[in-house]
């Protein structure tokens, strides 16, 4: 973090502590993170709200609660909705049962890059989005990155979906990923996360996914040394606020809410790839063998029946889907 940005923070932590000593009719918010305090999503979060208390003057101020510490995700995206939390970063991947415009993000290969995903969020794609949001009660004034999830085993080099084909991959307990393994040829094996390494190295599975960090925080590329860039989901997480709390917002202050989490996505991405790259120097320094997969559109095309049982489920949501699948 900057000189300045520490300050700024530490100016900002000042202004928010006089506002709860002596009141002057400022509004104290309550944000929701499930990240720990030194991760990308939290410092970003910190940062958005000395941002916002900095420019009104105090009379927005606010603490962000993290770890988890006033619950988990579902009741936390709830208690937005009815304006019990003020604001909060939630992964879209769990949205979809309150919000079903947020699922589209969880298909596989919906997006082509990390680079397409920021500016397809920040662009049409993510103003659809929003509209499903606020109609549920929540107002999106950021998307963060929350990196791209990519496939690892203790084989060879995945650069195909015909390389994924008989391999037994660890997947999370959802049925859009099974069928994206499945669909590759590979059997899909649902399994708690805890479990993962062990069933490498012990060969109940050849291989999972997931994004760098959580690859070499885990030691996984101990006993699993091909990690392939397939980057096959990208499900980004939003800065979100209660629309209850929006709303009792004057025109101005909105206009300071909002630059402000924009300000904070584009640093969050900064950080997030700062803390991406330094996981990918551990795992190389160790060894292990990284491939980028160049051509995406095979896996895409493989996609074919996991896409028609979800729109089969969900027609309403295929111009959205189209408008990301057609996009550059």
């Amino acid at each position: 973090m900057t000189h300045f940005r520490k300050l700024k923070l530490a100016g900002a932590t000042a202004l928010a502590a006089m506002s709860m000593v002596f009141g002057a009719g400022a509004a104290e918010w309550r944000g929701w993170n499930i990240h720990v305090e030194d991760y990308p999503v939290s410092v970003a979060m910190e940062s958005f709200m000395a941002e916002v208390t900095e420019k009104t003057g105090g009379e927005l101020t606010g603490t962000v609660f993290h770890a988890g510490v006033l619950g988990d995700q579902p009741d936390a995206i709830e208690q937005t909705r009815l304006g019990i939390m003020d604001f909060g970063v939630f992964s879209l991947g769990p949205m979809g049962q309150a919000v079903p415009e947020t699922n589209v993000v969880s298909l596989p290969f919906i997006f082509s890059s990390i680079d397409q995903m920021h500016r397809l969020m920040d662009g049409e794609v993510g103003a659809e989005i929003d509209k499903g949001l606020q109609a549920k009660g929540i107002v999106a004034l950021g998307w963060y990155d929350a990196g791209a999830r990519s496939f690892y085993n203790s084989q060879k080099p995945i650069n195909t979906p015909e390389d994924v084909a008989g391999m037994k991959i660890r997947v999370m307990s959802n049925d859009l990923f099974v069928g994206m393994v499945e669909a590759m040829g590979g059997n899909a094996t649902p399994m708690a996360f805890g479990e993962v390494y062990q069933s490498l190295q012990t060969g109940v599975v050849d291989g999972a996914e997931n994004n760098p960090p959580s690859y070499e925080s885990t030691n996984h590329y101990e006993v699993a040394k091909y990690y392939s860039l397939s980057e096959h989901l990208i499900i980004p997480e939003c800065l979100c606020m209660s629309k209850k709390t929006w709303d009792g917002l004057s025109a101005e202050q909105q206009e300071i809410v909002l630059a402000a989490g924009r300000a904070s996505a584009d640093y969050q991405r900064e950080l997030w790839a700062e803390r991406e790259q330094a996981s990918m120097d551990v795992i190389k320094a160790a060894g292990t063998e990284v491939n980028t997969v160049a051509d995406k559109a095979p896996f895409q095309a493989a996609m074919t029946e996991v896409y028609d049982k979800f729109l089969a489920d969900n027609p309403e949501l295929t111009d959205l889907v189209n408008m990301i699948r057609n996009a550059e």
